[in-house]
């Protein structure tokens, strides 16, 4: 029996993932959890197998902080990721956090109970879309933007000055400036407003 976690702020998924999972008689959810902070706190108390984890939730720590926090603890559950999101950004961000998976809420039912076996089992699961951007990173390094590149660009397009973004990564402004002219040049522009909307374009940011 493989015990299973939910994580994710709208009812109504949990409510539907719940059904999914409990109509196979080698799962059993032991919890649910809408944010991020409760399912640390969740996977600490229950233990289970694994953590299902959505990457957008309520107030306080996402799902890929989330991640980090519960594979942090003793003995810690594999979290394997359930979102709709699949840029860059989100995917390194959960794999670094130490995801053992990441697939999309498209998925087949069928193909989401073989991924939490797989998970619990200790095997990576990638959706097809999220395994080809990571093989094309590889294969063209040159051209994919670092994780640090990626996670700058995103506090770019959200708005954030150099300033800003400098303290909230706990670099200087210096490096934030050096990591934009490396996006800059991979991205073949030469501004803030080209370099968000191209690097949307190609998915490597929301």
């Amino acid at each position: 029996m493989i015990s299973v976690l939910l994580v994710d702020d709208h009812p109504i998924v949990r409510t539907g993932l719940r059904a999914t999972l409990e109509a196979d008689p080698g799962l059993r959810v032991v919890g649910e959890a809408a944010g991020g902070d409760d399912a640390v706190r969740l996977a600490r108390e229950l233990r289970p197998d694994v953590v299902l984890m959505d990457l957008q939730l309520g107030p306080g720590i996402d799902g890929a902080a989330a991640t980090a926090q519960v594979r942090a603890l003793p003995d810690p559950p594999r979290v394997l990721i359930l979102t709709t999101y699949d840029s860059d950004a989100d995917i390194l961000r959960a794999i670094e956090a130490g995801a053992i998976g990441y697939l999309l809420k498209d998925a087949e039912p069928a193909d989401l109970l073989r991924a939490l076996r797989s998970a619990a089992a200790g095997q990576t699961v990638l959706a097809p879309s999220v395994a080809t951007r990571l093989v094309s990173r590889e294969r063209a390094p040159g051209t994919s933007l670092t994780p640090r590149e990626t996670q700058v660009l995103q506090l770019v397009a959200s708005g954030h000055s150099n300033s800003a973004i400098a303290r909230a990564l706990f670099i200087s402004e210096a490096t934030v400036k050096s990591h934009l002219v490396q996006v800059f040049a991979k991205l073949g522009v030469d501004n803030r407003t080209a370099a968000t909307a191209e690097a949307r374009q190609r998915g490597f940011i929301r």
